[in-house]
């Protein structure tokens, strides 16, 4: 615990206690920012050596020297020795305190106080004993009160924001979550204005680099944290230790700033944060281990139905008619910044985006593999989705179903897929599917335009390697993306030149012209119109 931890109270605590009936005669005002930690009694020309800082020094003047040089002398040094009162008890050596004692004060900025003859040195002590034992258990009472915030905060599904929340409540700080490469995940309270915001973001990356090479300065061990001070704002930053996939260490950092000085309560808020927010952004908890999706996953295994499971992942508070899933589809396009800083990264062997992603979507079932995300959001049946901006800022474009009990999930699925291709083509954040009934669709009997879809594309089934399946979802994608081929072959991860092949074999099997807009609009009208999983049978 460091001097400025110790356990004090105000210098105003003191003079405002009746019973003492002290008084401050010398030294400057603003006694309420004045501490005192401890107090002492010495009848010696020098207690310098036996002085720790903070001390409301007693003293009857016994051995003080007589003239004012000597006096000046003795109040230098236990100013020096970090006194922070000098109390002086009048009667019986001295009938009032000397002038030249309260001069001295005065000159070196040491509150003086005087003691009446009633007043008895251990009865000033008791009363700051005791003033500091209150603080003690108002600052324990207060840590405890925090605490148990954060750990209920910590068990709400949306724990990262949640956590911080509780953290910016209790310490009246800004509370920021970044990754090693500065990227802003969450925050909780005042958002200060420029250029704060970057400062803290810029001493989080310091000192996650740091970290993450495990040396610092001529070679010590790397700092697990890092304070800033200037212009009146206070910055901190605490590192979150993890483990990428491969082995290699990550590390988030938690950064916070405040316009005063951390206390101790505040520091250990900000530690009891610190741990929780590492738990949760620990594998286990990013993959949403418990025993009910294990359970879930157990009678998958033994050949029970998506449908029959279900109910055991979904909220425990809603009836079986609410139980709907929206699902999600995503592709990975982080920016280049991100690509150089971790050349080789997956998105998804990092646990902490993994917990980002668990936090900003609302669940823990996600499964990344590589580039791709695909994940299941417990909904009602009438929820509307939304793309959380997190994902957007660490490099996700998404595809999101509308709400599908788990009986529909194999074409809620399809839906997203296709809402992940449109918000590629359209270079957007996301895209919800729809069904829109205001369109040509509508015009349409839908068995009508199903036969003539199936009819459209059945010349497809004379196709060869590699399928009628493939040829379509060429089709639709190169459609979806405006005939762009070299979009549609890092969509589908294939050569351009296969994209041509295959766009000449349909034109040629279909016997149509694909450069002809018309031909163009036709064949995407009758993939709209195909019917579900007609065109995706072999994935």
């Amino acid at each position: 615990m460091t001097k400025s931890e110790q356990p004090s109270v105000p210098l105003s605590t003191l003079l405002a206690d009746p019973a003492l009936g002290l008084r401050q005669i010398a030294g400057p005002a603003g006694e309420h920012r004045v501490r005192i930690s401890t107090v002492g009694t010495t009848e010696i020309e020098d207690p310098t050596p036996y002085l720790v800082g903070g001390e409301l020094l007693l003293t009857a003047g016994v051995r003080l020297p007589l003239e004012a040089e000597g006096i000046d002398t003795y109040v230098r040094q236990v100013v020096a020795a970090g006194v922070s009162a000098l109390g002086f008890g009048v009667a019986p050596v001295h009938e009032e305190v000397p002038p030249e004692l309260i001069a001295a004060c005065d000159r070196h900025g040491l509150p003086l106080l005087r003691l009446p003859p009633a007043t008895p040195f251990v009865a000033v002590g008791q009363a700051a004993y005791a003033a500091i034992a209150e603080a003690r258990n108002r600052e324990l009472r207060e840590i405890s009160r925090a605490q148990s915030a954060l750990a209920t905060a910590a068990a709400r599904p949306d724990a990262l924001r949640a956590v911080l929340a509780q953290l910016s409540a209790h310490t009246g700080a800004w509370a920021v979550l970044y990754d090693a490469q500065g990227t802003e995940l969450f925050s909780a309270g005042p958002r200060p204005a420029s250029p704060t915001p970057g400062r803290v973001r810029v001493l989080a990356v310091r000192t996650t680099a740091r970290v993450r090479a495990r040396t610092g300065p001529a070679g010590r061990a790397a700092p697990a944290a890092a304070a800033d001070h200037q212009g009146g704002t206070h910055l901190t930053v605490h590192t979150l230790p993890g483990a990428d996939g491969d082995g290699t260490t990550t590390t988030l950092a938690l950064g916070q700033a405040a316009t005063t000085a951390p206390t101790l309560v505040h520091r250990q808020v900000t530690g009891t944060a610190t741990v929780l927010l590492a738990l949760l952004t620990s594998p286990r908890h990013a993959l949403g281990t418990d025993t009910h999706s294990a359970g879930a996953l157990v009678r998958l295994m033994l050949g029970a139905a998506p449908a029959e499971v279900a109910p055991a992942l979904a909220r425990a508070d809603t009836t079986e008619a609410e139980r709907c899933w929206v699902v999600v589809h995503g592709r990975h396009t982080p920016p280049h910044s991100t690509q150089a800083s971790r050349p080789g990264a997956p998105p998804g062997g990092d646990p902490a985006q993994l917990a980002t992603l668990a936090t900003a979507l609302g669940t823990p079932y996600l499964h990344v593999d590589g580039a791709e995300l695909k994940a299941l959001v417990p909904s009602g049946p009438d929820a509307r989705p939304e793309a959380p901006a997190q994902a957007a800022d660490l490099g996700w474009v998404l595809g999101f179903s509308t709400p599908a009990p788990a009986s529909d999930l194999p074409h809620a699925d399809r839906r997203a897929a296709r809402a992940l291709r449109r918000a590629i083509a359209a270079e957007v954040p996301s895209v919800v599917h729809t069904e829109d009934p205001l369109t040509v669709h509508g015009l349409v009997p839908a068995a009508d335009a199903r036969d003539l879809a199936r009819t459209r594309f059945a010349p497809l089934d004379r196709a060869g390697a590699p399928g009628a399946s493939v040829l379509l979802d060429t089709l639709r994608t190169w459609l979806t993306l405006h005939g762009s081929w070299d979009r549609t072959a890092a969509t589908l991860h294939v050569h351009r030149n296969t994209v041509r092949h295959r766009l000449a074999r349909v034109g040629e099997l279909l016997d149509v012209d694909l450069q002809d807009a018309g031909v163009r609009m036709e064949l995407w009208f009758a993939l709209r119109w195909l019917p579900e999983g007609a065109d995706e049978a072999d994935e």
